[in-house]
């Protein structure tokens, strides 16, 4: 044996250890070469060195010499979370060697199985690839565990199977997982993660056009603790996977199925009839499915609470009538109803009699459900708290106000593009009990509600604290004024955003009456509103903290006019696209001590420089410009 610079070399045929003791520190290249590594002794060779010829020559790091296997060996006997990160970050080599581990074949592996890990990760765009993969799985074990991951992907992504198979080797304390827009991804990468990360509760699998029937049945076969799935635009995934859910996950709560073709009766009944007893929200958004779904749901939903139908276009009226009727859905408290021409006046009424807890109720896009349908909805229950109609244009004024004078709970009413609704003069009886559990009112962008409307909600509405009125160009001073006389309980929130008729006189009634309640006021888009309206307010809401002027006629004056207001508390100020100028910032300084949001958007008079200066004064406000 010779010395070469202080270290010892073994040729070949030589005697490779002093003592059986020393067996564990031999590795073996193959049949002619055995390299000795000493214990406890550093080297002090500066490159190190390969046998070619009987000669020695420098070369790269003696153990990079070593080919995969060799290395391989030696990365699954680093058992420590803090030694493996390091391993893994010497190259991308032994990062990519290191991910390819299983929890089987790491000596001494740790006990993985017990609880979900701490950590949360997103990769997003061109930063999700499998090399920050496979470093999120080296690095995770030993903080933690990782226990959410999110990869949301686009043209830039470069993320594949072998990403996630590192994900899932490295990261048996996975319990949610996301993906999103990765036409990359296959079954073998999902299947690597439902054998690997069985404690997997949460999965959302979106616009992945590769993955079939293979990714959920193997889900269902290995994560019996799934309670969360969803599935958004997978055209390969049908009716077996979602079988294969229903038989094996038993503590599913949640399920979202949304523009999967191959999906049909046969998936979404298997679902809901094998998990009728947890299954808590459902949500179907554009899928072949016909009355027979609506059928099995309104007989099994026993758990449900919230529900969700959407572009069911094979629904029919016989659907939404037999899921009322089937007498399953007690539970159920919250249902959203969009594009789904099914929805009729017997349907609806069904649901009410069928649905004695339901708190929130919600149809956009319906054609066919008009003033008959709503009223013998409201008389069926009694329950409902909050109602929102989006552009439904068969229901008329006189829908709205037979919603309110029969639905005796109601707490929210949100109207929205319906244009059926027309401003006509109607006949209060004088006996009517008004509706004092209305609180919040929302009308937007009807544009045949106007002054008449308005004043028969004051007066059924007397305890109004919420108004939203936007869009609404019949809206005159005249109109508003009725509605503010008679809200009693004093008004909170109010949004008048794009009504365009509205003056200052408006605006002085409202800090008059409800100055000592309001909190927000919104004007954006009144172009009649002037520096007048703005001294009211600051000189009689002393409790507002958040006013948006913009698009109105206000200059520098109401900017000093708010920062003199003594005891307004001010947090959300938008001005933008208003008359102001430089001369604004002395006082938008002094307003800086209670701001968080200032908006001077649009503001032509006001300087880049002057703003950045500001800005510096006032560093806790964000400034948008």
């Amino acid at each position: 044996m010779q010395k070469l610079y202080g270290e010892e070399v073994l040729y070949p045929g030589m005697l490779k250890y002093q003592n059986p003791g020393e067996l564990n520190l031999f590795l073996s290249f193959g049949p002619h070469v055995d390299v000795y590594f000493p214990p406890r002794k550093r080297s002090r060779v500066s490159a190190p060195f390969v046998f070619c010829e009987g000669l020695f020559k420098k070369s790269q790091t003696t153990i990079d010499v070593l080919p995969d296997e060799c290395l391989f060996e030696i990365l699954r006997r680093v058992s420590d979370g803090h030694d493996k990160s390091a391993c893994a970050s010497v190259s991308k080599r032994w990062l990519m060697l290191a991910s390819t581990i299983r929890r089987d074949e790491q000596k001494k592996a740790e006990d993985f199985d017990k609880s979900g890990g701490c950590l949360t990760r997103c990769l997003k765009g061109k930063k999700a690839t499998d090399i920050r993969l496979a470093a999120i799985s080296a690095g995770s074990g030993s903080r933690g565990g990782l226990g959410e991951l999110s990869i949301l992907g686009n043209n830039a992504s470069k993320v594949t199977d072998f990403g996630l198979k590192a994900v899932a080797r490295g990261c048996p304390s996975l319990t949610s997982l996301t993906i999103w827009n990765l036409s990359s991804i296959k079954d073998e990468g999902i299947s690597e993660i439902a054998n690997e990360c069985r404690l997997l509760e949460k999965l959302e699998l979106s616009h992945c056009p590769a993955l079939t029937n293979k990714s959920l049945v193997a889900i269902a076969d290995n994560c019996p603790n799934l309670s969360s799935l969803s599935i958004d635009s997978c055209s390969n995934i049908g009716n077996e996977g979602l079988q294969a859910i229903g038989k094996c996950c038993l503590n599913l709560k949640s399920i979202s199925v949304k523009n999967c073709p191959l999906v049909g009766d046969q998936g979404v009944s298997s679902v809901v009839a094998s998990a009728s007893s947890s299954l808590m929200k459902m949500r179907l958004h554009g899928l072949n499915i016909s009355d027979a779904s609506l059928a099995v749901i309104g007989h099994y939903g026993l758990a449900l609470t919230d529900l969700g139908l959407y572009d069911l276009r094979n629904v029919t009226e016989k659907g939404f009538w037999v899921m009322g009727s089937g007498q399953g859905l007690q539970k159920l408290r919250s249902i959203v109803i969009v594009a789904c021409s099914g929805v009729t006046d017997l349907g609806l009424e069904a649901l009410g009699k069928g649905c004695p807890n339901l708190k929130h109720f919600c149809v956009r896009k319906s054609d066919f459900l008009s003033d008959k349908g709503i009223v013998s909805f409201a008389k069926a229950t009694q329950s409902v708290e909050v109602v929102m109609l989006e552009e439904c244009n068969t229901v008329t004024q006189l829908g709205i106000f037979g919603l309110l004078v029969n639905c005796g709970n109601i707490k929210a009413l949100s109207l929205a593009k319906c244009l059926g609704i027309k401003d006509l003069p109607m006949i209060i009886p004088s006996g009517l009990s008004p509706c004092n559990s209305m609180k919040s009112l929302s009308i937007v962008n009807c544009p045949g509600f106007g002054n008449i409307s308005l004043a028969l909600l004051g007066r059924i509405c007397p305890q109004l604290q919420d108004v939203v009125l936007t869009g609404l160009q019949g809206i005159t001073d005249n109109g508003f004024s009725s509605l503010i006389k008679n809200c009693e309980s004093g008004l909170t929130k109010i949004d008048l955003s794009g009504c365009v008729n509205l003056t200052d006189k408006t605006v002085s009634e409202i800090s008059m009456v409800h100055g000592g309640t309001l909190e927000v006021l919104k004007l954006d888009g009144c172009r009649s509103i002037t520096d007048a309206s703005v001294v009211t307010v600051a000189q009689n809401c002393l409790f507002l903290r958040e006013l948006d002027v913009s698009k109105s006629a206000i200059t520098d004056f109401s900017i000093a006019a708010l920062a003199c207001a003594e005891l307004l508390n001010l947090q959300v100020l938008s001005v933008s696209g208003c008359q102001v100028s430089n001369k604004s910032l002395p006082f938008l300084k002094k307003l800086g001590e209670t701001l968080v949001g200032l908006n001077l958007m649009q503001c032509c008079g006001v300087s880049g420089s002057a703003v950045g200066k500001l800005g510096a004064q006032i560093y806790k406000c964000d400034i948008l410009v």
